[in-house]
């Protein structure tokens, strides 16, 4: 993939927030560039494609072959004859071959089409499994972190019936929260595991620590703030509308090439031949030598047995076809566009609220503890504090990872993703905590 001078600055210099050791967004991707079998498959696929403009163009160029033959006969083999020739077509009329040229080239398009889909697809897919590796990260440390606070309510609890201020319901309520909390992180690991081998299927290697979103990040809507602006660009640019645009022009050359097998064809015609012929018994038919020849073929279709009217009609079906997919993907593209920028709103004001709640939540967790303290609150009053705030951290985090991936997405629905998008999340990226 070729990139920007822009994306090559970036790159370099935004590296920077990672930490020695761990890797960031951008050195995840590029791992994947080069390790990424979906992605290699469609390179070769883009490759293989690219050769279809020659083979089309092929049909519109002279051809070139040498034949000939060599036989004896008679009862005691006394007579042969060796001929060969060197011949030239160049084809002068030939409809069919002119739509193939020009499927060819619309082949290439498509392929072109098919490849850049293949990319953004890898941003896509690198930048959802880097943050279900860090979601994963955090909800396994939101619950560590639970686990510690409930435990240290547990020996509160503990402490406080043993010397009778306290019943044992409070106990009993604690070690249920430690003992959840103990299941739970037990599931959170086991999540982590499965998101790092989904992230080690892309790059091909384990994944070194990764870089890790600032806890202070701000968050940009997206731009434009317009949602029509980005459906309009997900109706005519979207890639995968691209490419069904060019399968539908396909299709109907398609169709004109099937019709072409109604029409006359006329080739030029040269030749250079030899012959030698000899016999005992008619020595005067002997004789070798040398004859050139240059001429016009011509050649008029009368009846094929209805396979071409047929072929023609089936190209027509599937041109119809092709007009309901690109009818389809235009829809779909739609769609998603629609979906992710709703999403990227969306979720800015849930970061918005959440990051709200967190403040509510942790106020209201120290007010519990000074409250359990001097009497006024009991131990489940506590718990449901605690579990409230790591909650809410946990939803806080993984809102700010929905945004982001939906502001890829939407720049994906529209046909705008680039490498360089990256690296502006990559800006928001801090090495992780030791």
């Amino acid at each position: 993939m070729r990139r920007t001078l822009l994306a090559s600055l970036m790159a370099a210099g935004l590296s920077l927030h990672a930490a020695a050791g761990a890797a960031d967004l951008l050195q995840v991707y590029q791992l994947a560039l080069a390790n990424d079998p979906v992605y290699t498959s469609a390179r070769y696929a883009l490759t293989a494609g690219r050769e279809k403009e020659t083979q089309g163009r092929a049909g519109l160029l002279p051809s070139a072959g040498v034949g000939g033959s060599y036989t004896r006969s008679d009862e005691n083999f006394d007579s042969s004859s060796n001929t060969y020739a060197l011949q030239l077509t160049q084809p002068l009329f030939r409809l069919a071959n002119w739509e193939n040229y020009k499927q060819g080239k619309l082949s290439v398009a498509a392929s072109e089409a098919q490849f850049a889909q293949a990319q953004q697809d890898l941003i896509l897919r690198v930048g959802q499994a880097y943050f279900d590796v860090l979601s994963a990260q955090d909800a396994l440390s939101f619950l560590g972190a639970q686990k510690i606070a409930i435990s240290e309510q547990l020996a509160s609890a503990r402490r406080n019936f043993e010397i009778g201020t306290a019943t044992i319901t409070d106990t009993n309520e604690a070690q249920a929260r430690y003992d959840l909390a103990s299941a739970q992180e037990i599931a959170a690991q086991n999540d982590l595991e499965v998101a790092l081998a989904r992230l080690q299927q892309i790059i091909g290697q384990p994944p070194t620590p990764l870089a890790v979103l600032r806890s202070d990040v701000k968050l940009a809507p997206p731009q434009p703030a317009q949602i029509d602006t980005w459906v309009a660009s997900a109706q005519s640019d979207n890639y995968g509308v691209v490419a069904q645009q060019v399968a539908l022009e396909i299709a109907q050359s398609e169709i004109k090439r099937n019709r072409a097998g109604h029409a006359p064809t006329v080739d030029l015609v040269a030749a250079r031949n030899f012959s030698d012929q000899k016999s005992v018994r008619t020595p005067y038919l002997n004789g070798r030598g040398y004859s050139n020849s240059i001429g016009v073929q011509w050649n008029i279709p009368l009846f094929s047995g209805f396979a071409t009217s047929s072929k023609v009609d089936e190209a027509v079906a599937l041109a119809d076809k092709a007009r309901s997919d690109l009818d389809n993907a235009r829809r779909t593209a739609v769609l998603n566009a629609r979906q992710a920028y709703l999403g990227v709103a969306n979720g800015l004001s849930q970061v918005k609220a959440y990051e709200a709640a967190q403040v509510s939540s942790q106020s209201s967790l120290d007010s519990n503890k000074l409250g359990y303290q001097v009497g006024v609150r009991i131990n489940i009053d506590v718990l449901n504090a605690q579990q409230q705030l790591y909650s809410t951290r946990r939803d806080l985090s993984k809102a700010r990872y929905d945004t982001l991936m939906n502001g890829l997405k939407l720049k994906a629905a529209a046909g705008a993703l680039r490498e360089q998008d990256l690296a502006l999340i990559n800006v928001l990226l801090t090495a992780p905590p030791q």
